[in-house]
């Protein structure tokens, strides 16, 4: 089974990924091939609901390869039931990386190559809410959770290698 991991965008999800061994995925970098474009430029061409179907398409597809691979999920993949079902099928391999609100919000604002279209359009206090209500999906299906505020990617893999 794959390796999982979830988080809010800014988590350090794609980061980490770069320090695993082996098959690591981003889902976004996949999806971003898959529609030849941005996913920020997808959102404002197609809207949010076309972006999740083709993210459930892609955790399908990605839950279905043999061997080890480690699977690197963008930041909402928790928001559709089906996502979780698939999700509750992978467990003892689901990992959180979770930040505080204050780290990620820094993280995001700080980051000028992922432009974030949810990050964008909205207050610091919806983000907030977002996070937090995001957070309880995350929570309902981690197997291991990893506090990731002040801990180097390379410790951060080292123990998702020992999962």
């Amino acid at each position: 089974m794959a390796k999982i991991l979830l988080g809010f965008m800014g988590s350090g999800k794609t980061t980490v990924a770069k320090f695993l061994k082996g098959r690591v995925v981003d889902m976004d970098a996949l999806i971003e091939e898959k529609i030849g474009m941005t996913i920020s430029d997808f959102f404002a061409a197609k809207g949010e609901a076309a972006f999740r179907a083709i993210e459930s398409e892609t955790l399908e597809e990605l839950l279905k390869l043999e061997g080890d691979t480690v699977i690197s999920t963008g930041g909402g993949v928790v928001l559709s039931e089906k996502n979780r079902e698939l999700l509750r099928q992978n467990r003892r391999n689901n990992v959180l990386l979770t930040t505080s609100f204050d780290v990620v919000y820094r993280r995001i604002q700080e980051d000028t190559h992922a432009q974030r279209p949810l990050f964008q359009t909205k207050s610091k206090e919806e983000f907030q809410d977002l996070f937090q209500r995001r957070m309880a999906l995350y929570q309902d299906l981690a197997d291991l959770v990893i506090h990731t505020d002040n801990r180097t990617p390379e410790e951060i893999a080292r123990l998702i290698t020992c999962m």
